[in-house]
Formats: structure tokens, sequence, C-alpha cells
């Protein structure tokens, strides 16, 4: 007979402790304010924007789930996997006045830098950033998409922020063949509590020096420190632009908006505020 599975059925990937990411994260003058770890959801993006809407979270939400099984990407894309095998993971956060509209699509960006710095010291794995949203890492010699980030416009002047990573998936759990984890890159630990400690705390002192800067990326360091981490800057690249149609070229820059600036053979520049971005091997 097969024994009943609980939380504890898989000892490889045990529950994250809610109690001590508590009392690690939440501090009276800190970013967080609260954290809850579920079970199962479909999308902790969608679970937080409704508790906006009905007015049951707070700027400094963290909600996370232990599985979720119809998370959100970019281009309404949804994905899945096994139960604690990643970190998946929602931040509620207020933008404020101080920051200029414009200047909003650095949030996706900034959560990217701060989740790869975090991971390269916490997992002590090489982490790189696929523009706009992805993080990689590398697995036999290729670049694997670890995982990806998601913002979304909230109620109220907020913004839900998204997280999914892959920790401890093998070779034959991954979602897509060109995906990675930070098991299958080498990764010096896959325990998700002190994972998740670091990428919050990262997150929440990149987002303050953003914010106490007006939301301006190079007075931050931010727009230095993406360009530093970027895989896809200096790159031969295909961008599949919203809607149809396409732009070939080299991945020249960001600018101060966090759009892409691609250079193509005419020395012609253009920049995309999004687009699905392809790395193009050298000819």
């Amino acid at each position: 007979m097969t024994p009943p599975s609980s939380r504890w059925s898989d000892l490889d990937r045990p529950p994250l402790d809610e109690r001590a990411l508590r009392r690690a994260l939440i501090r009276p003058d800190g970013l967080w304010t609260r954290l809850d770890v579920v079970p199962r959801t479909g999308s902790t993006n969608a679970d937080l924007t409704a508790a906006v809407r009905a007015g049951r979270a707070a700027a400094g939400t963290v909600l996370v789930a232990e599985e979720q099984h119809s998370g959100r990407g970019r281009l309404d894309r949804t994905w899945s996997a096994p139960p604690r095998s990643g970190l998946f993971f929602s931040v509620l956060l207020r933008t404020g006045p101080e920051v200029p509209d414009e200047r909003l699509s650095w949030l996706p960006l900034l959560a990217g830098v701060a989740t790869a710095t975090a991971l390269a010291r916490a997992a002590g794995v090489d982490t790189a950033l696929k523009w706009p949203n992805d993080v990689l890492v590398t697995v036999d010699g290729e670049e694997r998409k670890l995982g990806g980030i998601l913002a979304e416009r909230a109620e109220g002047g907020t913004v839900v922020l998204g997280i999914g990573l892959n920790v401890s998936l093998g070779a034959a759990e991954l979602p897509v063949p060109g995906a990675g984890s930070l098991l299958l890159a080498g990764a010096v630990s896959t325990d998700r509590d002190p994972l998740l400690r670091a990428v919050l705390r990262s997150l929440a002192d990149w987002y303050t020096r953003w914010t106490a800067a007006g939301g301006d990326p190079a007075a931050a360091g931010l727009l230095d420190a993406y360009a530093a981490g970027c895989a896809t800057l200096g790159r031969r690249v295909r961008a599949e632009l919203p809607g149809g149609g396409e732009a070939r070229g080299t991945a020249a820059a960001v600018d101060g908006e966090g759009r892409l600036v691609i250079e193509g053979d005419d020395g012609a520049r253009r920049e995309v505020a999004a687009a699905d971005i392809i790395h193009l091997r050298a000819t």
C-alpha cells in the first residue's frame, strides 16, 4: 500500500519554515511587513492582486507558495513545477510619488539584479540576466533559464512583483528542454529558506536605493549593475515584437526607461520596450 502523502513526504524537499522566515525578514523599519506561505495555489501574483482589490493586503506583503500550478509569465504564458521544487512568490510594492511612471519599467530589471546577485552569493552559482526578465544559469556549458519575473500594476499605486525560480528540479522534471535549475547548475545549497531570505533582502536593498534616488537607475547604481550582469548586451539578437514583427541587430544598451536598444546592421537604433528576445549565435 502506498503511504499517504504529507508535507514531509519528500525529505529532499522540506517545507519552508514560515515562522522562521517572518522572524528573519519582518522588521519595524524594514520593507517587508507580512509574509505568508501557502501549500498550493494557481498564481501568487493573481492571489496578491485579488487581495489588494479586497483591501486585505498592504505594501510590503510577501506571498509564497510551496506549489504553483498556474504560474504566469510574460505574454500570459503559464507554467508549473513539482511541490517544493522551487521558489514561487510575489511581493506588493508601493511606488509612491517619488518614482515617475516612466521609470516603473525598471522594476522587473531591478528584481533581476537583486535575484541574480543574491543567488550568486547564497547558492554559489554564476548567474546572468536576459533582457527583460529572465534569470540564467549555465548547465553543461549552455545558458539555461532558471526563472522569470513579472511585474503587474495593482490598485492604489502599488505593483505586484512575482518571481519564480527553479531550485531542485532534476533534468527529467524541467518544464521545457531549455530550462535549468540551481541543482543542475551545481549550487552549493538548494535549501530554499536561506535562498528566499537572500533574495528578499537583496530585493529590499535595491528597491530602497532605487526609490531613494527617485527611480533614477543611474543614480541608484542599478543601470551599471544591470549592464554588468546582462547576457543580452553585446549579443546579436532577434526581438519578436508584440502584435507581430521583429527587429534584428546587436543589443547595444539599456536606456533610462529600461528599454533595450537594438542597433541594426545599417547603424539605425531602435528602442524596444517589450519583446521576446532570442540570443542568436555569432556568424
